[in-house]
């Protein structure tokens, strides 16, 4: 059985990881982690310093370094919801070594508590995943090219024997759901991290064949996760973009962003203010590898040509961001765009959302998520109906797995 430890960092909010090194959602600080065994040991060490400091328990030494030698000397299991039954495949299980029995390895998404394990030398069986995410594999861990299987979002494949079919999964670019059909008619959803949505209650293959196990992702599978939508999180954050520009000109427009996801967000404020996009060269190169529609013209290479800034969103320096732009910039005005900033109280009323000011800094944590909410997460349920569902995020704990199994049941007989 998995171990589950508390993660996170002083200016974020709290995930779980597994001891095993794979993290259980994208929705944090993780999607900004290397999958390189030395960076994953220095933000473990990072996370040990935070919990003495806390005074949240006390780091057993001898326990620690008896823990790696059995880490380094056994295999690490794959858990049982990483692989698609009656099939050698696994879905999103790169840190556990070569899986028993799998000869073909899938990942739905380019975030990196998802394909932590891969690396430029990756050799233990093919990859397959959409065309986008097989060009960030390359450009961005330089896995080689041989290894790597792109498949077309929409069109059915065959692999080895088995239908396959890549599906739009509105999350961060190049996200898929990944449709399995069994030469015996059985089919499975893997929805990797998605956003359900009622364009997919369109997809053909969805409306027209019953699924039979469900591999879903329940990152806000709680009643009390009931954030707005994303056009309006948008709405909301240009609105707030051009009154705070009205009242202040010489404001620096800060979006934090993960390695890949959030794009709409500064892509919306670029758009609606007329202005380019400032980002790093790294992910300037990410962003061109997308092939959207003029987004290298819409990039600037040069932060004082522009007042929208991209940073990483786990870290968001402010003050020193500020002082760095050599007094062009008087304020500064900062989005944090997470689904874990929602707030039951707010609700759908963005207008509600009190941003924390500092000085001249002001910054607004928003409800923006590429998760599906509760209700979004029933809809999807209740349009699929499939025979049996298995949760994919926050299963370590058994009372989490019994409310999330009393969720479906009630979802399936209404």
């Amino acid at each position: 059985m998995e171990k589950w430890k508390l993660k996170g960092t002083v200016t974020s909010d709290f995930r779980w990881y597994s001891d095993d090194g794979c993290y259980t959602d994208d929705e944090c600080e993780a999607n900004e982690i290397c999958s390189s065994s030395s960076t994953v040991k220095k933000r473990r060490l990072t996370q040990t310093n935070l919990f003495q400091l806390w005074g949240l328990e006390k780091p057993n030494l001898q326990q620690s370094n008896n823990n790696k030698k059995t880490a380094t000397s056994q295999q690490r299991l794959c858990p049982f919801y990483k692989n698609i039954p009656g099939t050698p495949f696994t879905v999103d299980a790169f840190c556990y070594g070569p899986v028993k029995g799998c000869s073909a390895y899938f990942l739905s998404h380019f975030h990196a508590d998802h394909y932590i394990g891969l690396t430029k030398g990756w050799s233990h069986g093919p990859i397959y995943c959409t065309n986008l995410t097989a060009r960030l594999l390359r450009i961005c861990l330089n896995v080689t090219p041989s290894f790597i299987c792109p498949l077309e979002l929409g069109t059915e494949n065959n692999v080895k024997g088995i239908k396959v079919t890549m599906l739009d999964a509105n999350h961060c670019p190049g996200a898929a759901l990944i449709h399995f059909r069994l030469p015996n008619g059985q089919c499975y959803l893997h929805t990797g991290d998605f956003r359900a949505s009622k364009l997919m209650q369109s997809y053909p293959l969805l409306a027209s064949q019953r699924i039979n196990i469900l591999y879903l992702d329940t990152t806000y599978c709680n009643p009390k996760y009931r954030f707005p939508s994303k056009e309006d999180v948008l709405e909301f954050v240009v609105g707030v973009t051009r009154r705070y520009l009205n009242n202040h000109p010489k404001t620096i427009v800060v979006v934090g962003a993960y390695s890949i996801g959030k794009e709409h967000v500064y892509l919306a404020i670029s758009k609606a203010l007329g202005v380019k996009i400032y980002a790093n060269a790294s992910r300037r190169r990410v962003l061109r590898s997308f092939g959207w529609a003029g987004i290298s013209e819409n990039l600037s290479t040069n932060g004082k040509d522009t007042p929208l800034h991209i940073l990483p969103i786990s870290s968001l320096r402010f003050e020193r961001y500020l002082a760095s732009q050599d007094g062009q910039y008087t304020s500064m005005l900062a989005f944090r765009p997470t689904g874990w900033t929602y707030s039951e109280t707010i609700g759908d009323n963005l207008n509600l959302i009190k941003p924390t000011s500092k000085g001249n800094i002001t910054i607004y944590g928003v409800p923006y998520s590429e998760h599906s909410n509760f209700t979004e997460l029933q809809e999807f349920v209740q349009f699929l109906r499939p025979e049996k569902i298995i949760p994919t995020v926050n299963v370590g704990n058994a009372v989490n797995r019994g409310k999330m199994q009393s969720y479906f049941q009630q979802w399936l007989k209404a």
